[in-house]
């Protein structure tokens, strides 16, 4: 099952039998809105504070994806999952009002696919037959955490990118119909010594293209065998960088080949600058887009490889660099 040094082959092939998605009204505004399972017109979903009303997208994902699955609360057995708030505040009290046992991750952007890696593991190894894993983000709650808060209007270089207010969430089980999970790379802490957070698609380039390359090596594959890789939220600036990346490491790749979330999400004319981010970014456009798109036939075979900068205020206000991470997994539906 372990290949390689980080990458695990899944033989028995968990199924994401069913995903939830909830979005907020930039994002109904956006380029996929029937993508997603709910969309709110307001950005407060009628809460006293930003970060309540992350932690109701993160309720109303997990009931979507129940509902559609017709799974009950109590035949769910864990939940994985995160975000970007302190301490990941918005999913722990989310998940509170399910009751179901929970292992809280933080990965930055790329909790999504952290979250279905290891939910994909437990699964394969017979540790539960039905999960839960998803992750979510708050356009608001985010920019008051990380930068400043939007009344202050703070202006912003065309390197910065929007942060998704939404939540994906995805059940996996032992059997049943759907994609399958078949292999995942557990990345690598990659610091280029970049310091600059609203650059976030520049400082998570060289992580996404360490992981896919350690993927393709250790999987025994080359990019073709791939109809699409898909990076979490490099931006147009960060997936620039990583296809030049690719290339200097003698990887052809064609561009309609490599694409990003955080290029998928918003129509031209947002004032997005060089994308979307936030961990509920590839947790949206994954578990629902992507995935649409995987059932109406239009490819089998997909790698996401989910990007995530691991800095704080704590470690911008002390001056340090932007450690970066990816993680990669592959969602097949025909399986190994």
């Amino acid at each position: 099952m372990l290949s390689g040094h980080n990458t695990w082959l899944f033989k028995n092939e968990p199924v994401i039998i069913s995903t939830g998605t909830v979005g907020g009204p930039f994002e109904a505004r956006g380029k996929i809105p029937e993508d997603f399972d709910l969309l709110h017109d307001d950005i407060w979903l009628r809460q006293d504070s930003f970060e309540k009303a992350q932690k109701v997208l993160i309720e109303e994902a997990c009931q979507k994806a129940m509902e559609k699955a017709e799974v009950q609360q109590e035949d769910v057995q864990f939940f994985l999952g995160g975000d970007l708030i302190n301490q990941i505040t918005p999913t722990s009290f989310a998940i509170k009002t399910f009751g179901v046992p929970y292992l809280g991750l933080f990965g930055a952007c790329s909790t999504s696919m952290e979250g279905l890696a290891l939910g994909a593991f437990i699964v394969n190894n017979r540790g539960s037959t039905c999960l839960m894993t998803g992750a979510s983000s708050h356009n608001a709650a985010t920019e008051k955490q990380f930068r400043y808060p939007t009344e202050y209007g703070g202006q912003k270089p065309p390197t910065s990118q929007w942060t998704v207010t939404g939540a994906g969430v995805a059940i996996l089980k032992n059997e049943g119909e759907g994609p399958k999970v078949t292999s995942a790379t557990i990345g690598r802490v990659i610091d280029m010594g970049l310091t600059d957070p609203f650059n976030m698609g520049g400082a998570m380039a060289p992580a996404a293209v360490d992981t896919i390359e350690t993927h393709l090596k250790e999987r025994g594959v080359d990019l073709s065998y791939y109809d699409l890789i898909v990076t979490g939220d490099l931006g147009h600036i960060g997936r620039e960088v990583a296809l030049d990346l690719l290339k200097k490491h003698g990887f052809s790749i064609k561009e309609e080949q490599f694409q990003d979330c955080g290029l998928m999400i918003y129509r031209e004319g947002q004032p997005v600058l060089s994308g979307a981010s936030g961990a509920g970014c590839s947790a949206t456009v994954v578990y629902g887009h992507l995935l649409n798109r995987m059932k109406k036939g239009e490819f089998n075979k997909l790698l996401v490889v989910a990007t995530g900068a691991l800095l704080s205020p704590l470690t911008f206000q002390q001056n340090e660099t932007i450690p970066c991470i990816a993680h990669a997994v592959s969602i097949e539906l025909g399986g190994l």
